[in-house]
């Protein structure tokens, strides 16, 4: 996994920019979305923003909940969090980043991948999260 999320990073660097000002805001307002879903409690809203590829992996609210309280704590309860770089790397696939404060209060590095749906609603099809290397401020 630490492999494929090295190589997801390494692509999205190395893609060209393609994205207009309105898709890079959109995919990034279903993120802030999330994210604050997740704030305030509101699970189910957050489990709103996920991709049809997400839901298959996780059906129900409870094994998205499971996944999410296990493995992406920092964005389920972040202090803070700012946007970062973000590629187009299709019509209708954008990659983000996410530079969150965890409620460690240790730096991560979300890299957060989207799609755009047929209702026009760019979801989250993933998330790889590690910690940076940098300390916050």
């Amino acid at each position: 996994m630490r492999c494929a999320a090295i190589i997801v990073v390494s692509l999205f660097f190395a893609l060209p920019a393609l994205a207009g000002d309105a898709e890079i805001k959109a995919a990034q307002d279903s993120i802030s979305g999330q994210l604050h879903a997740f704030r305030t409690g509101d699970d189910a809203g957050a489990y709103g923003y996920a991709a049809p590829n997400v839901k298959r992996i996780s059906p129900t609210l409870d094994t998205f909940m499971s996944m999410v309280t296990g493995a992406y704590k920092p964005v389920q309860k972040p202090q803070s969090f700012s946007f970062g770089k973000s590629k187009e790397t299709s019509s209708t696939a954008i990659v983000q980043q996410v530079l969150i404060v965890g409620p460690d209060g240790k730096d991560y590095e979300a890299v957060y991948t989207l799609e755009l749906q047929p209702d026009g609603i760019w979801r989250i099809t993933g998330v790889s999260l590690h910690a940076a290397k940098s300390l916050s401020t």
